[in-house]
């Protein structure tokens, strides 16, 4: 296991802003207003040769700060009793506040070593001021935003780190988690690791980083992938933009695709399109229909059918009805994943692929024009993930859609591939 690096301190200080400069990528939302990061945010970070995974944490406020606070709060809590490391991230122009030895005070009481960063200290000639007065040993001044003082603090994360340890682990099969706002994809993940991972609350758009959290289930690992919802419309340049932007590009980095769809109301235009996109992008697919526990017994039968009638384009996916309040089915949704990872990665025998083809040729002849007709010359799978086959013929112009149509049904029935996006691709022969 690598070290681990957390970054707390009271709101909008430039944690985020720290994170994404020690990663190099902008990872986590940067806004201006506070409250913008809300869950625990892992980084992999590397200094002169040495790893570690670093936390982003919301900004501690105090209590009887509404439940929303206390949640992000109970995050940050979370990251610190985690770590191998902190990191008191301050502002020097705001000063010495009283949020901020509250913090300290908590700090202490954790009894983790800790370093304390003054950020948005621009000019080298600036002091760390008051900010010894927090008696967690000598402040460390940088600007995040600029880089100036990053390479200092981070020659001391790495010396205050533990011994580095040879054992090294999977990353695991990447499951995310996606669909509209409030679909309630963060309560499922919450309940399949048993733990308040990702803050939850009853207003929209509490989620807006993808949240990774590790699991291992029957002996395999997984990284589930917990996303903001995703509007039909979104400001591009807002917090929601980037959210959704995130989303997207989270899916895109993933194995296997979660579409959470909110049982208790009829399927939408956006769930509709985000199905789509999910397939068209050739990942594995589940739909889960989340809140069953809201639909009535004698209606159940009649919300399945139209659920799968609304996203008929994808009616070969698996389909799982699960309650993330009551628990109802949650063992199928990692079974469901599982098989779906190992068949997105699965390679064909070529000599069951040539077989499959020529018994498809044999059962519907080829179409032909003039007094030539379409041949294949060879068959090979050529990718996975999504599974992807390619037939050298003749001429592909003699392949008509109906007859790609045919011969894709064939690959995806024959090879048990139902509810993939398999890929086929017609090329021309060498001659």
């Amino acid at each position: 296991m690598k070290p681990l690096v957390a970054i707390v301190g009271r709101p909008n200080v430039g944690k985020s802003t720290l994170f994404n400069r020690i990663l190099g990528q902008r990872q986590s939302i940067v806004e201006g207003q506070p409250g913008v990061t809300r869950d625990r945010l892992y980084g992999e970070a590397e200094w002169c040769g040495r790893e570690f995974t670093l936390v982003d944490t919301g900004g501690i406020l105090g209590e009887g700060e509404g439940a929303l606070a206390a949640a992000v709060r109970s995050q940050a809590e979370q990251a610190i009793a985690e770590a191998d490391l902190i990191l008191l991230v301050v502002d020097v122009r705001r000063g010495l506040l009283p949020a901020d030895q509250e913090v300290a005070q908590l700090l202490r009481r954790c009894g983790k070593p800790v370093l304390v960063a003054v950020n948005k200290l621009e000019s080298p000639s600036a002091s760390p001021g008051d900010f010894y007065r927090l008696g967690l040993g000598e402040p460390e001044g940088i600007s995040a935003e600029h880089g100036l003082g990053i390479g200092d603090l981070l020659d001391r994360v790495v010396a205050a780190l533990p011994p580095a340890s040879a054992a090294t682990e999977e990353p695991g099969l990447r499951v995310t988690l996606a669909g509209r706002p409030n679909a309630g994809k963060s309560s499922l993940v919450n309940r399949l690791l048993g733990q308040e991972r990702v803050v939850i609350d009853d207003a929209p758009g509490t989620t807006r980083d993808p949240v990774d959290s590790y699991l291992t289930w029957r002996g395999r690992r997984f990284v589930l992938v917990d996303t903001a919802g995703i509007r039909r419309r979104a400001r591009p340049r807002s917090v929601e933009g980037y959210s959704v932007l995130r989303a997207v590009r989270a899916m895109e980095k993933s194995d296997v695709v979660l579409l959470i769809v909110d049982a208790s109301m009829p399927v939408s235009e956006q769930d509709q399109r985000l199905a789509g996109q999910i397939m068209e992008a050739g990942k594995a697919l589940a739909v889960l229909l989340n809140k069953w526990d809201l639909v009535p017994g004698d209606a159940a039968q009649g919300v399945l059918e139209r659920a799968k009638q609304r996203l008929y384009f994808v009616e070969k996916v698996p389909f799982l009805t699960v309650s993330a309040r009551t628990g109802a089915h949650l063992e199928r949704i990692l079974e469901t994943a599982a098989k779906l990872g190992d068949e997105h990665s699965r390679r064909v025998e070529p000599g069951e692929l040539k077989d499959l083809i020529r018994e498809a040729m044999l059962l519907q002849a080829p179409p032909a024009q003039g007094r030539r007709r379409l041949q294949v010359q060879r068959v090979a799978q050529t990718g996975v993930r999504p599974p992807t086959f390619t037939l050298w013929v003749n001429d592909p112009k003699l392949a008509s859609p109906g007859y790609r149509r045919y011969l894709h049904r064939q690959l995806v029935e024959g090879l048990h591939f139902a509810g993939l996006p398999v890929r086929l691709t017609l090329r021309e022969a060498d001659r």
